[in-house]
Parts: structure tokens; C-alpha cells; sequence
């Protein structure tokens, strides 16, 4: 196993000022994936457009210290969508294949307990254009009687859209507009926000009838294409027609098999006919085949509203519904009615007396009603009626009403409902009236008006109805407006009067109403009574979980209190220390004694008292544990990762330093820190380096220093760092460190990238485009490469010069991006010129960018420079001014073109302060480094002017303009 060696040198310069690093959070939005376009709109609000199914990806960069965390929430677009919480840095936000609703603007909270969170946004903008939809309607009027028609036809295209949609008319290949034919008006209709566009064909002629086209556009935003729908219009074209086979109303029995015909009578071009159900979807087995729906062996659930559609986007859509009604009975319930006149709740004799009965029917209307007495038909007489639909009851109820009630009418009364002539079975309802039929009464047996039960537990709430006939007990809450019972239902029917409740939940607690029902028993008032339910469940308690630091030898008084409980009070508290029993168990506190917390003190925290303490807080339900964590232990370190490039190169060596800080989280919490001990692992490898850092006293907010040294490039590393106090190893913190290359300001010398090093000068390729740049040569260059595309070597013409190139080769496709990002630069000048070669050479060429990345503005990209196309088998030069506002980076894009003859190159990139010149040199002209022909060996580009001596004349160069003379030349500047 190859051991890393380390050479870790100590540079401990402490840094305090007032509350030392700390400082709040700070946020930024960073765009990534596959955006369209990033702007400021009339607001300044950032703009972030994407295509709808793209991938949407925000980072939310952060500085401040302690590390911010952040978190991702979404309002607006839809209804408020919350992204997952993370304290990664840097998090990214990535939502793959975006939908129009999940547009709106998206918040990037950081926060990190000082000061207050910082919330940055950005509104991502979704677009999308979905198919057009084209229909035809038309108006007919007489004009003096029938000597001619006025025909007017408009055709309306609408479509869903974002940004609005451009409307095109066409007739034919013809593009219509208003100047061109008086015949024609193109408008759009109100309301309708530029999504619909109307082509109104006025006073109909021959040359009319053809085909038109709507094409919508959004202008090929976000590489949206145009679409377009075509419709024949002929002196045939009508709008659907429909006639059904069966009555709107169908009633059948059940288990018959019923077929419905949906027969089209008019319609050009032809109607496609649909059928649906409502509520819900066709029954199970039902087939619908054009226009024919069966439903084989239909049952009572399969009643409802059956529809028949036929659409051709001519006019409106034709529609038929059926009504099926299948005949069922179901639920026979009666009502006892004492003499309502003297609002009597007995039955008493010389009193009237109503007898109803009821089902829920369907058809309801056709159901019939019989009465019988003892067995015998009920003959009417004066003082025996018999009435239908009593505006008091439900609708199609029939009542048999006793006038002057006498001894011979007490007796057994039935009431039967049928469907006469249908295979229905009859349904039927018994009623005893004597003097035994009394009304009832509602009461809670003795002791159990209260019903206390454990959390988990089956429970069951009694009323018991007294009186003849029994009717069923309506059960309620009472506590709670509003309140459901635990089924789900606001009332429960229970026949017995018991309501059973399984696997109670706190929540169930509180008072319930049992109350008589007014069917299946007397039409009167009806009774109630109530139950308490009281839920009995453990202890909750606070804190659960409790990390307590203190210097050694000082006190600590742990403290376990009751948040919640049922009863509401400690019965008994056992505290523990490493699992052992650290007490006896006090005595029973009466509950009128009883407190609400438990207490543990120590004297003084030791290495031996240092450990886990549990308080285990009973209620005689159950109990819950406070967890305490005693010691003397120092917090972890807190890692700064705003140091100011920390990445160190070394030249001479394949190695790098880096700059670590830190800060050491409430060092006065516990002793003071005598040392860290370092250890620093290369990833994928196991062995370690451990170094131990003496420091002298710590204080809150001050910066800690180390120089890692001799890193190895371009590996990364695990950091872990302890802090050590006269107590021993305090808490650790880990982290990576990553090799970036070393920022540094551009300069006026030095800082052209040839790109003949590995490390091509710090660029790197960005991680969220769709390809990567390569950087080869004519000698690594594949032999088997598309013949008329690329350069054949870099600028200097050698086999041996690296160039940056794309291969636009399969799978790479129409659109796809590869971009190569530069290091940070610092700003230290308003005007930069960016000056490279490129190479633009073959029949698919797409296009090449220059975008300058803004850092203090949210990472803003801006397009600097575009050239797109075919330039020929030649490197060309260009100068591109930028005048950045704050550290800035410079992105290279290559687009793929339409097919795979489309590589792009660059070389020799330039950056220098300063403005661009003026005039640029002919890029086919002096611009090798094969010696010769410039005054700087690069050749990147010759300004300003040089004075040259040959052949008996005298030259001046001005860019890519010789002057000569024969003796002399007169220079004005």
C-alpha cells in the first residue's frame, strides 16, 4: 500500500476582531443545465427560461460563517411545492424534465445562526407550445326569402403557449392578411389573451373552398419549432349530427343486457363518436365500439348518465344523453307519527295516528305502495286513509293515517313496496301498534358515562334505548365543531346502541352524543345522551436528546420535564448513568404533589462522571426517557470555506499547498484547547499523516491557520481535525479538499493559454453541459476523423501543438453544448480584450461563443461574442472587448451544428487589461509561430508600431499595413 507523505508546516497567525469570522450568510443563485436564456427583466428580477421536459438545475452558492445551510422551497406556477432540506454546500436543485406548472420563482434559503437567513430567488419561466387546435363553425341567414344564401365561415385556431403564440394564416401555400383580400378578416376574439386567432371568411365564394393553414410560433424561442394544422373546407363541411336508437330515459331490470345505438345523421368530415359515463368511467365489461355501447348483464350500480359524443371540429360537438336507470330497492324504514295537531309523542287512544313507510327506489317515482293489516289488506274507510308524497317525509312515501284511534285498530301493520311487472323482489316493513308501543328514551348505563382506555386499546361508548318499537342510536362528537368520528363518517348508525372503536388515538378524546333515530321508531323529538372518552397515553417529554459540555470540575443540573401526558403528571422518574442505576426509585408522590419535571445535579463534571445520563419519566401509562450526554469535551472545529484562494502551485514540483482555517466552536464552552491533531488522507488511499498543532488560547470567532504542503496535484484529500483539551479528544470535523487551480489576475505578460499543458491553464470543463471540449494534436488525433472538418494542427503549424477542439460525431446531436469555463479572475481593471484563434472549418459548422461569466451579480452569463457557420479550412483571429464589473470568467461554447462536419477549435487564448485595438490583423496573414512575420514569438497578433530594416528599405508596421519608403518614412502619431 503506497503511503502519502505529507510535509505539514504550522503558519499560526491569530486573527480576532469583535466577533472574529463569524458573519452572517450570504446567497447567490447559480444558473446551470439546459437554460434558453438568463435576464434581467424591467424589475431586475432575474429571469431563468427553460423548455418545457428540459432539466432544470440551480445552485444556490453560499458564503458565511459557520457553513449556511440551505434549503430549496417553490411558490407561484402551482400550488407550493417544498424541495428536500440539506446542509450541503453548494446544493443543487435539479428537477428532470420540467413541466409548465413548475414554473414560478424559487427561493434559496441560507442560513447559518448568525445574524439573519439570506433568501435569494430567481423565476424560472417554462416554455412550451403544444399542438393547435383548429375548428370551423358557420352562420346561415335568408336573405329576401330564398333567392340566395349568406354563408359566413369563421375558422378559430387556439393553442396553449409560452411566450404567446404568433398566428399565420394560409390558403393553401398563400399566407392571408387583410390587405390582400377583402374577403377575409383575421382577428382575435375577446378574452382570450393571444391564444386564439379567428379567420372569419366572409360572404362564402368558390375560391374559398381549399385548404387552410394554421401555423403557430413562440419564434423558435428556447429551439421550439413552429407547428401547424391544415383543414379542407368544402361545400360539404358540416358540423356533427347525432340520433339515438333508445328513449333519453332507458329504465331496465337488473341483469338484462342493454345496448344503446349513437347513429351519426349528418357531419363532413366525419364525426368520431365517444361515449362516456358519469359519474366515474364505463362500467366493467361494457364495450363501446363507435357508436354501439352494450353493457352486458347490468346491475343496479351500473345507473346513471351515459353520453354520446361526436366531434370533427366542425361547429360544436353533438351530444346524446341516456339516462339509465336500472330498477332496484333498497332500505325500507317507517315512521311512527302521533296526533301532530296536539303535538302528542304517545300513542293514545281517540288521538289520530300516521303510520309511513319508505324505500329508496330507482326508479323512485314508479315505486308502489300496499298496506295490510294482520296478514288482510287495509280497507280504506273515513277513518282508515291512505296518501302519497306527505310533504314532511321524503319524496314517494306512503301513509296510512288512523282518524280517531280505537281499540280495534291496534294490531300488526305491514307495508309492502314494489315494482309491479318487474323481476324486483318486493320489499316490505312490519309495525306492531298496541298499548305496549310507547316512545323512547335514551340513558348510559351506570358507570359508564365516562370511558377511560389506554392509547392502541379497543374501545366501546354504550346508550341504551328504552321503548317500542327500538329504534337504531345516531352517534356524534359533540367537543369538536364539525368534528368526524374515528370512521371518517360526521354520523354512525349502530343498531345496539354500541359504538365499537378499535386502536384508540389521543386524538379520539373527548364527548360524544348518542341520539334516538326519527325512522324505525316514533317521529318525535329525538333523545340523547352523552359519553366522555378519555385516551390515556405516555409521558412525552423534553429535552429527548441533550448534548451538556462544562469545564471539568464544574457543576450541571440536568432537568427532564413533562410536555404532555395522559394523566398529566409524573407518577414516579429513574434516572440512570451508563445503564446503571444511578438512584433508588423515590416514593409514590400523591397526584396532588405531583410535579411536572424531574431534576439530577452534579457536583462536578469529572472523567468519571463524563457519559450518558438517562431520565426514564412515568405516568402509570407508559414512560419516556430523557437522554443527557455529559462531558468535558470540546466542540468540533468549524471549517472556513471562504479563504481567499487557498490553493497554492508549486512549478518546480507536481505538488500544491493549501490554506486551511477554521474557528473552534464555543472554545469557552468547556477547558481551552491546547492542540488539534491534524490527519490528512489522499481519497482511495488508507493511510494517513497525523500532525499535532499546538495553539495557545482560542477565543471565539478567531481564526485558525494551517498550510497543508506537498498535496500532490490533482488529488483530493480528507482533512480531519480534533481539538484536545486537559479532558482529551474533543469532537472531530472532517472535509475534502479539492485541487483548484490557483486564481490570479491576468497580467500583460504570461497569460496566453497554447494549451500545451495537461492542466490547460487552470480551464475546466463545465459539469453541466451536454459534451466536453478535448484537447489534442495531429499526432493524437484520430486518423479515422471526418475528412473536410478540423484543423490539421494547432497555430504554430507543428505536429507537435495542442489545440482545444469538439468532435460534433455521433451520439452528439443537433443543440449540444460543450463548454470549457476559465479560472476566476479578480477584476483589477475596467476594460479587458480577450484575443484567441479559432477554427470554424466544415458543412455542419454550428456556432461558437464567447460568454463572460459575472461573479458579483449571481453568476450572470453574458453573450460577449457569436460567430456561426462555415470560415474555411484557415485559423483566424478575433479581439473581443469586456469590461467585467467584478471577478469574472470567460466560457468558450461550441454548439453542434446539424450534422457531424461541424468541429470547432480554438488556440491561443489571450487575456489583457485594457482596451482591444482598433483595427484587427488579417488572420491569413503573419499570424503563425512558425518564426517570422511578428514581433512577438506567439504570434498571437502584432499592435502598436515597430520600425524593421531590409533589403536597402525601411518598413513600418502598423497591425497587418506595411509602409515603406526608399530613404525615409515621416511618422505622425
Amino acid at each position: 500500500m503506497e503511503v502519502t507523505c505529507l510535509l505539514l508546516l504550522a503558519l499560526i497567525p491569530f486573527h480576532c476582531r469583535g466577533q472574529g469570522v463569524y458573519a452572517p450568510a450570504q446567497a447567490q443563485i447559480v444558473h446551470a443545465g439546459q437554460a434558453c436564456v438568463v435576464k434581467e427583466d424591467n424589475i431586475s428580477e432575474r429571469v431563468y427560461t427553460i423548455r418545457e421536459g428540459d432539466t432544470l438545475m440551480l445552485q444556490c452558492l453560499v458564503t458565511g460563517h459557520p457553513r449556511p445551510q440551505v434549503r430549496w422551497t417553490k411558490t407561484a406556477g402551482s400550488a407550493s411545492d417544498k424541495f428536500q432540506e440539506t446542509s450541503v454546500f453548494n446544493e443543487t436543485l435539479r428537477i428532470e424534465r420540467i413541466a409548465r406548472t413548475q414554473g414560478g420563482r424559487y427561493y434559496c434559503k441560507a442560513e447559518n445562526g448568525v445574524g439573519v437567513p439570506a433568501i435569494k430567488s430567481i423565476r424560472v419561466d417554462v416554455q412550451y407550445l403544444d399542438e393547435p387546435v383548429l375548428t370551423v363553425h358557420q352562420t346561415v341567414s335568408d336573405v329576401r326569402g330564398n333567392f340566395y344564401q349568406e354563408k359566413t365561415v369563421f375558422l378559430r385556431c387556439t393553442v396553449n403557449s409560452n411566450p404567446p403564440a404568433r398566428f399565420i394564416w394560409k390558403r393553401g401555400s398563400d399566407t392571408l392578411s387583410h390587405s390582400q383580400d377583402n374577403g377575409v378578416d383575421i382577428y382575435e376574439p375577446l378574452y382570450t389573451q393571444g391564444e386564439t386567432k379567428v379567420l372569419k371568411l366572409k360572404n362564402l365564394r368558390p375560391q374559398d373552398y381549399a385548404s387552410y393553414t394554421c401555423q403557430v410560433s413562440v419564434r423558435n424561442v428556447c429551439g421550439i419549432p413552429d407547428k401547424a394544422i391544415t383543414f379542407r373546407l368544402t361545400n360539404t363541411t358540416a358540423p356533427p349530427a347525432l340520433k339515438l336508437s333508445v328513449n333519453e330515459t332507458l329504465v331496465v331490470n337488473p341483469g338484462e343486457n342493454v345496448t344503446v345505438q349513437c347513429l351519426l345523421t349528418g357531419g363532413d368530415p366525419l364525426p368520431e363518436l365517444q361515449w362516456s359515463h358519469g359519474p366515474g368511467p364505463l362500467p366493467l365489461g361494457a364495450l363501446a365500439q363507435g357508436g354501439t355501447l352494450s353493457i352486458p348483464s347490468v346491475q343496479a350500480r351500473d345507473s346513471g348518465y351515459y353520453n354520446c359524443t361526436a366531434t370533427n371540429n366542425v361547429g360544436n360537438p353533438a351530444k346524446k344523453t341516456v339516462n339509465l336507470l336500472v330498477r332496484s330497492m333498497k332500505n325500507a324504514t317507517f315512521q311512527i307519527t302521533p296526533d301532530v295537531i296536539k303535538e302528542s309523542e304517545n300513542i293514545q287512544l281517540g288521538q289520530d295516528l300516521k303510520l309511513s313507510c319508505h324505500v329508496d327506489a330507482v326508479p323512485q317515482e314508479k315505486v308502489t305502495y300496499q298496506w295490510f293489516k294482520n296478514g288482510k289488506p287495509a280497507r280504506m274507510s273515513k277513518r282508515l286513509l291512505v296518501t302519497r308524497n306527505d310533504p314532511e317525509l321524503p319524496a314517494v312515501t306512503s301513509s296510512l293515517e288512523l282518524i280517531d284511534l280505537h281499540f280495534s285498530d291496534y294490531g300488526t301493520y305491514l307495508c309492502m313496496a314494489s315494482f309491479p311487472g318487474a323481476p324486483v323482489p318486493d320489499l316490505s316493513v312490519e309495525v306492531n301498534i298496541s298499548s305496549e308501543t310507547v316512545p323512547p328514551t335514551i340513558s348510559v348505563p351506570k358507570g359508564r358515562a365516562v370511558v377511560t382506555v389506554r392509547e392502541g386499546s379497543p374501545a366501546e361508548l354504550q346508550c341504551e334505548v328504552r321503548g317500542k318499537p327500538r329504534p337504531p342510536v345516531l352517534w356524534s362528537r359533540v367537543d369538536k365543531e364539525a368534528a368526524l368520528l374515528p370512521s371518517g363518517l360526521p354520523l354512525e348508525e349502530t343498531p345496539d346502541g354500541k359504538l365499537r372503536l378499535e386502536r384508540v388515538s389521543r386524538d379520539m378524546s373527548g364527548t360524544y352524543r348518542c341520539q334516538t333515530a326519527r325512522y324505525n321508531g316514533f317521529n318525535v323529538r329525538p333523545r340523547e345522551a352523552q359519553v366522555q372518552l378519555n385516551v390515556q397515553f405516555p409521558p412525552e417529554v423534553e429535552p429527548s436528546s441533550q448534548d451538556v459540555r462544562q469545564a471539568l470540575g464544574r457543576p450541571v443540573l440536568l432537568r427532564c420535564s413533562l410536555l404532555r401526558g395522559s394523566p398529566q403528571r409524573i407518577a414516579s422518574a429513574v434516572w440512570r448513568f451508563k445503564g446503571q442505576l444511578l438512584l433508588p426509585p423515590p416514593p409514590v408522590v400523591p397526584a396532588a404533589e405531583a410535579l411536572d419535571h424531574a431534576e439530577l445535579h452534579l457536583d462536578a463534571v469529572t472523567r468519571d462522571s463524563s457519559g450518558s445520563y438517562e431520565c426514564s419519566v412515568s405516568n402509570d401509562v407508559g414512560s419516556a426517557a430523557c437522554l443527557f450526554q455529559v462531558s468535558a469535551k470540546a466542540y468540533s472545529p468549524e471549517f472556513y470555506f471562504d479563504t481567499p484562494n487557498p490553493t497554492r502551485s508549486h512549478k518546480l514540483s507536481k505538488n500544491y499547498s493549501y490554506v486551511l482555517q477554521w474557528t473552534q466552536r464555543e472554545p469557552d464552552a468547556v477547558d481551552p484547547v491546547l492542540n488539534y491533531r491534524l490527519s490528512v488522507r489522499q481519497l482511495n488511499q488508507h493511510n494517513a499523516v497525523v500532525k499535532a498543532i499546538p495553539v495557545r488560547r482560542v477565543e471565539k470567532g478567531q481564526l485558525l491557520e494551517y498550510i497543508l504542503t506537498d498535496l500532490r496535484v490533482p488529488h483530493s484529500y480528507e482533512v480531519r481535525l480534533t481539538p484536545y483539551t486537559t479532558f482529551g479528544a474533543g469532537d472531530m470535523a472532517s472535509r475534502i479538499i479539492h485541487y483548484t487551480e490557483p486564481i490570479n489576475s491576468p497580467n500583460l505578460s504570461d497569460n496566453t493559454c497554447h494549451f500545451e499543458d495537461e492542466k490547460i491553464c487552470g480551464y475546466t470543463q463545465d459539469l453541466t453541459d451536454n459534451f466536453d471540449w478535448t484537447r489534442q494534436n495531429a499526432l493524437t488525433q484520430n486518423p479515422k476523423r471526418s475528412p473536410n472538418t478540423g484543423p490539421p494542427t494547432d497555430i504554430s503549424g507543428t505536429p507537435e501543438g495542442y489545440y482545444m477542439f469538439i468532435e460534433t460525431s455521433r451520439p452528439r446531436e443537433l443543440g449540444d453544448r460543450a463548454r470549457l469555463v476559465s479560472p476566476l479572475y479578480n477584476a483589477s481593471a475596467k476594460f479587458y480584450c480577450v484575443s484567441f484563434f479559432y477554427h470554424m472549418y466544415g458543412k455542419h459548422i454550428g456556432s461558437l461563443n464567447l460568454l463572460v461569466r459575472s461573479r458579483n451579480k449571481g453568476a450572470l452569463d453574458t453573450h460577449a461574442w457569436s460567430l456561426s457557420g462555415n470560415k474555411g479550412n484557415v485559423w483566424q483571429q478575433v479581439h473581443v472587448p469586456i469590461n467585467p464589473s467584478g471577478p469574472f470568467q470567460i466560457i468558450f461554447e461550441g454548439v453542434r451544428g446539424s450534422g457531424y462536419l461541424g468541429d470547432i477549435a480554438i488556440d491561443d487564448v489571450t487575456l489583457k487589461k485594457g482596451e482591444c485595438p482598433r483595427k484587427q490583423m488579417d488572420p491569413n496573414k503573419g499570424a503563425r509561430r512558425e518564426g517570422g512575420g511578428g514581433a512577438e514569438s506567439g504570434g498571437s497578433c502584432v499592435w502598436g508600431w515597430f520600425l524593421s530594416v531590409g533589403g536597402g528599405r525601411l518598413y513600418l508596421n502598423r497591425g497587418s499595413e506595411w509602409l515603406s519608403d526608399e530613404n525615409h518614412v515621416a511618422l505622425t502619431v
